[in-house]
């Protein structure tokens, strides 16, 4: 079982896309990735997130779950479940976020990325990735 997470800026165009399944597609078919993990911030999310439940009519073996920084407040409409990371309850509030993507990072093999600039969340977890050896696919290049 190889698992993939994703970061990227919280904005992001459409034409991104085709690229994105693209390499959501080598995952699936070349490096056995079974198992994503996704935020719930942002446009590059959401495509995400899209993007793997039309890949899901094709490939219905792949597991993908929505990851939470926060305790919801209101029902969730994600196409597939969500989860909170163990021990994100004791996190303060404002560093919710990076104590999820910590986690998702921690989950994975393999990072999708959508990063144009080097400041940000996304860059940081970026750069971790790739301190932590992950295999990290950036979209824009």
């Amino acid at each position: 079982m190889s698992v993939c997470t994703f970061f990227g800026h919280r904005d992001c165009p459409s034409s991104i896309k085709p690229n994105l399944k693209q390499a959501l597609i080598h995952l699936i078919d070349a490096q056995s990735v079974d198992t994503f993990y996704v935020g719930n911030h942002g446009a590059f999310d959401a495509m995400v997130r899209s993007t793997l439940a039309e890949l899901m009519q094709d490939y219905p073996h792949i597991r993908c779950a929505v990851v939470l920084a926060y305790l919801p407040t209101k029902k969730l409409a994600y196409p597939f479940p969500s989860l909170l990371p163990d021990g994100i309850e004791a996190a303060p509030k404002r560093f919710a976020i990076s104590y999820r993507n910590k986690w998702m990072l921690k989950q994975s093999h393999f990072v999708v990325t959508y990063i144009t600039h080097d400041w940000g969340g996304a860059a940081q977890f970026a750069s971790l990735a790739k301190k932590q050896k992950k295999t990290v696919l950036n979209l824009t290049k």
